[in-house]
């Protein structure tokens, strides 16, 4: 159970980091203040990941529990969080931004929805 929570840990601080890269690099690039690009960014590439590996992991069993737990749990839950997300689209609703709360609830759940059918397809069309 420690290995357990070591691999989860490690893969956590690994994933936040990334998080913290790839939401800056995205939000800096849309050169936007009054949308989340960044997180946007990182949901739907984490929801994909998530997707692909997954497909992976129970198909076709290529990785061991701890593996998975390092990779899934640990890297790709530390990288995504919908915690942002809810706190950003409040933030615009404080602020009377409405529209762009609507825009961003829906974009998130879409395209991450559509990012996780996309990686479990693609997964599944590679190794078949």
């Amino acid at each position: 159970m420690m290995m357990k929570l070591l691999l989860i840990g490690s893969g956590g601080f690994i994933g936040s980091v990334l998080r913290y890269l790839v939401s800056g690099s995205a939000q800096t690039a849309s050169q936007s203040i009054a949308f989340p690009y960044g997180t946007l960014a990182v949901n739907v590439i984490g929801c994909f990941l998530i997707g692909f590996l997954s497909e992976l992991a129970q198909s076709r069993s290529l990785f061991s529990p701890d593996t998975r737990a390092f990779l899934i749990v640990g890297i790709l839950g530390g990288f995504t969080t919908f915690s942002a997300f809810g706190n950003e689209t409040m933030n615009l609703l404080r602020d009377g931004g409405q529209a762009l709360a609507l825009l961003n609830v829906s974009a998130q759940v879409l395209l991450g929805l559509g990012a996780v059918w996309l990686g479990y397809t693609l997964a599944y069309q590679i190794w078949r």
